[in-house]
């Protein structure tokens, strides 16, 4: 077997830019969103965290210096080097500049999401991470592609399908009974404009979704692996898949990158269909003719997934599947899953503050707007994707749990009773613009959508209170946020 080819040359190169995209908007979420989440004056500031970890438990860069500069430096950082990634520059020297490029966006962005906690724990991150650490060592444009790792692509792809579709035949029911579907568009952390209508078809359709959903999950991804015109066939059906979720709903960049990672299975010949001959003819004269890695190292690296994919394998073929699991603190080799379970009804907390400083029946009320998130019901659901609103999608798991299960909700009241504008930036809009409230409460909703003539996007129905008004001036709750470190003493 030939261990590199030109044949995989314009593959390589599609596939390293679209990835380098994808790092991009992780950056820029990074530079907008994680002040407020992580920052020192944030939700769960990464400076607390690692005083409570170990390095090796969390690695990060943030660990010897987790300081609010460092994080706005290696932001920009991470976001220059994207751009570096997705417009090719990273190509242009030799084989080692293209190796630093890729080596350090995985090193800056792992440092993030390892001190991220709760805001970073999500699928997509490991997955970003992962692949971008096989990317390390496809080199530039300007040698042959190593078809070992193109495998090691294939492979990635593969798990996130493939675990995707075991947890959910485990999961919820709904799933064995293909009715999740009738849930699903309504319920979703995100919807976007046209869940609504997804929301709307008949029961046929979501009975056929689920189906569909079975088998490209199920049966598609042992294509991957398989002979050329199969292994096409099962990445066109995975993209058109991806596709439907993208127009559905916001999922971050989940979808988008289980996209990108379907041309690992593509050939230049099969690409120069649509980008024509000249697309990829002459990438190796455009830049310097490089060697590689040499095969040792991509041995290793072949070996070393071989060995960090165990327990993931054993976490597929497991009845107590873990869904989205990294085994080891790098995020190398994961375990991938989406929506093991559907909730029937969408619940929605709200927070409201007021101005008075002694509260009564008639107090006035002020809601506060996120940017992704249903609030008021007669506003558009917005479409995101592949960005993401972190806070927006924490706040969607809140309310399914007891506070204390959030206690980065606290700290939220806490920040916006001060008018913590870091924080204020996460949110759409402040109701406050004058000066901070001095209460805060959380009501709880159930959420639906508007039948068809109804007006608006939502209707919602008031369960009762989440939290009640709280204060700066109550002892209890001030002294909470003072001995969490959340605030400190004027």
């Amino acid at each position: 077997m030939e261990l590199a080819s030109w044949d995989l040359s314009l593959t390589r190169f599609v596939f390293q830019r679209l990835l380098g995209v994808i790092y991009f908007i992780a950056f820029l979420i990074v530079v907008n969103q994680f002040p407020g989440l992580c920052g020192g004056h944030g939700l769960l500031p990464a400076k607390l965290f690692v005083k409570r970890i170990e390095f090796w438990d969390s690695p990060s860069l943030f660990w010897f210096w987790p300081h609010d500069v460092f994080l706005k430096t290696l932001g920009w950082t991470g976001l220059a080097l994207a751009f570096l990634a997705m417009s090719g520059v990273s190509d242009v020297f030799s084989t080692p500049w293209s190796v630093l490029v890729w080596f350090l966006l995985w090193l800056i962005y792992l440092s993030f999401v390892n001190v991220g906690q709760t805001f970073y724990g999500f699928g997509w991150e490991s997955l970003l991470l992962e692949s971008g650490f096989l990317a390390i060592f496809l080199g530039p444009a300007g040698a042959p592609a190593p078809l070992l790792v193109i495998l090691l692509l294939r492979w990635v792809l593969f798990r996130v399908m493939f675990g995707a579709g075991l947890i959910k035949l485990r999961g919820d029911s709904c799933w064995r009974d293909l009715t999740c579907l009738q849930f699903h568009y309504e319920t979703q952390p995100l919807p976007n404009p046209l869940s609504w209508a997804f929301h709307h078809l008949p029961v046929v359709f979501h009975r056929a979704g689920v189906v569909f959903n079975h088998f490209v999950e199920l049966i598609v991804p042992f294509g991957y692996f398989g002979p050329r015109r199969l292994r096409l066939a099962a990445a066109l059906l995975t993209i058109v898949f991806q596709m439907i979720l993208i127009l559905s709903g916001n999922l971050s960049w989940l979808n988008v990158i289980t996209l990108v990672l379907c041309f690992a299975c593509f050939d230049d010949a099969f690409l120069k269909l649509f980008l024509g001959p000249a697309g990829g003819a002459s990438l190796a004269s455009v830049v310097p003719a490089s060697a590689g890695l040499p095969s040792p190292v991509i041995y290793l690296l072949v070996l070393m997934v071989i060995f960090l994919s165990i327990k993931p394998v054993l976490n597929l073929l497991s009845p107590a599947q873990f869904m989205n699991t990294s085994f080891e603190p790098l995020h190398l080799v994961n375990t991938y899953g989406a929506f093991g379970s559907v909730t029937k009804e969408r619940t929605e907390l709200v927070l409201e503050g007021t101005a008075e400083s002694i509260l009564s029946p008639a107090t006035q009320w002020r809601e506060y707007g996120f940017k992704a998130k249903p609030g008021d019901v007669l506003r558009r659901p917005p479409q995101v994707t592949p960005y993401h609103y972190k806070l927006d999608w924490q706040m969607w798991f809140a309310a399914m749990s007891p506070y204390y299960q959030n206690p980065w909700l606290l700290n939220l009241i806490g920040c916006l009773l001060r008018g913590q504008k870091e924080v204020l930036g996460l949110l759409r809009d402040n109701p406050f613009p004058e000066a901070p409230p001095k209460f805060i409460r959380v009501r709880h909703y159930l959420y639906k959508f508007t039948a068809p003539g109804e007006e608006g996007w939502w209707k919602r129905e008031l369960l009762g209170d989440y939290l009640p008004p709280l204060s700066l001036e109550e002892p209890a709750f001030r002294r909470l946020l003072l001995e969490q470190g959340w605030m400190e003493e004027p």
